[in-house]
Parts: C-alpha cells; sequence; structure tokens
C-alpha cells in the first residue's frame, strides 16, 4: 500500500509508484471526488491534445512507394 501524508499547508506527495503507473508529471491535475459511504477517489485529469506535442520522435519522410511495402 502506498502512503503519504498531509502537509500543514494541506499538500501532498503522489507516491513515486503510482506517479509512474498514472504517467504523471509536473502539473498534472486531479479531480478528488467523496463518495457518500466517504470513500475518496482521485483521477488524474486527461492530458490536453496540445500537451502531447513533441512527444513522438521525428523520422524521415516516407514516400508512397515505401508505404506501400
Amino acid at each position: 500500500m502506498n502512503t503519504s501524508t498531509l502537509t500543514a499547508k494541506g499538500q501532498t506527495t503522489v507516491p513515486a509508484e503510482i506517479r509512474a503507473k498514472i504517467n504523471a508529471w509536473p502539473g498534472t491535475q486531479f479531480v478528488w471526488s467523496v463518495m457518500p459511504d466517504g470513500t475518496i477517489i482521485v483521477r488524474a485529469k486527461a492530458r490536453p491534445v496540445d500537451a502531447l506535442a513533441g512527444v513522438l520522435k521525428a523520422t524521415r519522410p516516407v514516400g508512397i512507394k515505401e508505404m506501400s511495402l
């Protein structure tokens, strides 16, 4: 089980194992929901499309003949 501690400023750290599993990066936003039974659900917000810019490695242009192979 992963745990974290709440600071006096109301901050906590997401454990490294959890950050890796959800691919969180600095600036990732989380949505917190409290269920009627007191269970807390925390979800990472989906990334906007423009946040994906530069994720893919640049490759050389491919001609139509090469695509057909």
